[in-house]
């Protein structure tokens, strides 16, 4: 069985919706899944100045913190974060600048790794948001697996970035569509295919 965590930032849903989809969908293909969030950085002020943010923290609060354990578990990681000036936001790159343990040990190397942001506008930061995502696998030794245009869900009309799905919450006002669900779907159930695939050649070489 694949093992997958689902490991993901969210302030007011956006990507937690596009989290749960990708679990669902792992799950759906045979995996062992693991729904995370990572740690809040924000001060309670900001958040408590935010009704959207913080009627959706009381609502995940039962959400386990991701750690460094459920990397090495994985055999399948998707990280998921709204973009901050074209960035991932800072609560998931602390995550990241906590696994130079596992890193170190070489216990990163060949999984599977891929990403979903959202963004408030169309060309808000999506794909540099990923890009930037992929360069700490680079490092990791990782293989990175995108859902490119490789399913028809990718030519929706508010789909079509290929580096990882995306949705727009157009400033706060909508959530994510069919179509951004559709793509979490078919990129989650992509990775899980790869992985079990990876794993099959390197058991016979």
């Amino acid at each position: 069985m694949t093992n997958v965590a689902v490991i993901y930032y969210s302030s007011t849903g956006r990507v937690h919706q596009l989290a749960v989809a990708a679990a669902e969908a792992a799950e759906k293909a045979g995996a062992e899944v693991r729904l995370r969030q990572v740690a809040e950085l924000a001060p309670e002020e900001a958040i408590a100045a935010n009704p959207d943010w913080a009627a959706h923290r009381e609502a995940t609060r039962d959400i386990a913190v991701a750690t460094p354990e459920d990397l090495e578990w994985a055999d399948v990681v998707l990280f998921g974060t709204p973009t901050r000036f074209g960035l991932p936001a800072s609560q998931i790159k602390q995550f990241i600048d906590t696994t130079g343990g596992l890193w170190a040990q070489g216990k990163l190397v060949n999984k599977v790794v891929s990403s979903f942001t959202s963004t408030s506008t169309v060309h808000g930061g999506q794909e540099s948001t990923i890009l930037a995502l992929n360069n700490t696998f680079y490092h990791w030794g990782a293989i990175i697996v995108a859902p490119g245009y490789a399913d028809q869900v990718q030519f929706a009309p508010t789909n079509g970035n290929p580096y990882g799905a995306s949705c727009v919450s157009a400033n706060g006002t909508t959530g994510a569509t069919e179509e951004n669900l559709g793509s979490i779907g078919f990129q989650t159930a992509r990775c899980v295919e790869i992985a079990a695939a990876l794993e099959r050649g390197l058991a016979s070489s």
